[in-house]
């Protein structure tokens, strides 16, 4: 019930922000940065359960730098990665004994990239002229997929997934996940349609049926890829949650960790598609 409650919370006040963003840009670019500062406090305290010692707050702060830098200058946000990225590596190098400088740079760098870089695509996705609709896609898909592997799972399971990572998923949870994300898409698809005969630009989906349940398919498991590398992240750290920030869903990161691979791989799918 706490999963459920949380969820019932979260969700409008999420698609009340994707939806306001095309006339105010900077609410869901500040969104995504406060959700990416949260996950990368969570990360950087599993990153001290192996030793390490990253500056906490600088990292934070450069985090929102990088935001910062991808809402002013966004033509500029590979250089600022990278330069910020340096800058991490010069501070750790002289702040702490020079055994302890390969884990905490490393702690920092990966974090940057884990749930800085990683989340920049989700921007970019609302960026486009169908920002809301691809944002909302990606979401639905996701959130679908991981609810419907949930009960899959628990109905059907029979045969381990990753017991070495994840000893609750089950392959049957995984391929009830894929239809649940190709539900999702098929019911976001047919809606966008009853609203253009009606003249409502609310949702917009362009392209062909197909492309639109392949991408379903690429994002769920991209998705699926995403929750087992953070639940290894975890498993390495010794801790069951990131965090305890949502009740019935863990810390931000394990709210997250599907998104932190799926955005990119929704976003670089639309780029390849609109290359070619």
């Amino acid at each position: 019930m706490k999963r459920v409650f949380t969820a019932l919370v979260l969700i409008p006040i999420v698609l009340l922000i994707v939806f306001l963003g095309p006339k105010q840009h900077w609410l869901f670019s500040f969104a995504v940065a406060a959700v990416a500062a949260l996950a990368g406090w969570e990360y950087l305290g599993l990153t001290q359960q192996r030793g390490a010692q990253p500056p906490r707050v600088v990292v934070l702060c450069a985090l929102a730098a990088l935001f910062l830098a991808n809402f002013e200058w966004p033509d500029w946000t590979p250089a600022a990665f990278g330069i910020l990225c340096l800058a991490l590596l010069i501070l750790c190098t002289f702040r702490r004994p020079v055994e302890q400088v390969m884990a905490d740079a490393s702690a920092c760098i990966f974090c940057m990239f884990y749930v800085g870089f990683t989340l920049l695509t989700l921007i970019s996705l609302h960026e486009q002229p169908n920002g809301p609709s691809l944002v909302v896609f990606l979401l639905c898909v996701v959130w679908a997929g991981d609810s419907t592997a949930l009960y899959a799972g628990r109905a059907w399971g029979r045969h381990k997934l990753a017991p070495g990572i994840s000893p609750g998923k089950s392959w049957e949870g995984a391929i009830g996940s894929v239809a649940g994300s190709l539900i999702a898409a098929g019911i976001l698809l047919e809606l966008a349609s009853y609203f253009q005969s009606r003249d409502l630009a609310i949702l917009s989906y362009p392209d062909e049926f197909w492309y639109w349940l392949l991408l379903a398919v690429l994002v769920n498991v991209a998705a699926q890829a995403g929750d087992l590398a953070e639940s290894a992240l975890k498993r390495s750290a010794g801790v069951k949650d990131s965090g305890s920030l949502l009740p019935g869903h863990g810390g931000m990161l394990d709210r997250i960790d599907a998104l932190l691979l799926a955005a990119p791989v929704l976003w670089y799918a639309q780029v390849i598609y609109q290359r070619f």
